[in-house]
């Protein structure tokens, strides 16, 4: 396959991909929205900042089944193979070390600086999801009607 450059890959995918998934808006300010359901993609939004086919290097955070997380980063070695592009990291330590390992993997290594901070609102989000489906953290009931009642 011909190595192509990350804007052309961006023009080429960003109206029509199988991952897109496009809204319409509630207001008139709004309009419409696009998401992505790529592989690696923190904020699952159709920009060229987080997209997962279109850049090099990107970095994402996912969810297994088995209530962890695991990093996923693209390889430089097969970038243009979709089934050998992907290496996941698996994150099935403690808070602080995962946050060292996401830190080191983004910015220490100059991969992506500045995904770090998405990143890391991703992996906060995904562990309090596995936490309250362990069980160890208790479900917030949602608030219903208009009082305080």
């Amino acid at each position: 396959m011909v190595a192509c450059s990350d804007s052309l890959v961006w023009e080429l995918t960003k109206n029509n991909s199988c991952f897109l998934k496009k809204k319409n808006g509630h207001t008139k300010r709004s309009g419409k929205i696009a998401f992505s359901s790529e592989k690696a993609n923190l904020t699952n939004l159709n920009l060229h900042k987080y997209s997962g086919l279109a850049n090099t290097k990107v970095a994402g955070i996912n969810c297994t089944e088995d209530n962890k997380a695991e990093l996923v980063v693209k390889t430089a070695s097969k970038p243009n193979q979709p089934k050998k592009a992907y290496a996941t990291i698996p994150m099935n330590k403690d808070f602080r070390r995962v946050e060292s390992t996401i830190k080191k993997t983004t910015v220490n290594n100059f991969y992506r600086r500045d995904l770090e901070s998405a990143a890391l609102a991703k992996y906060t989000k995904v562990y309090q999801a596995n936490r309250r489906a362990k069980g160890i953290k208790k479900v917030v009931p949602t608030k219903k009607g208009r009082g305080t009642l």
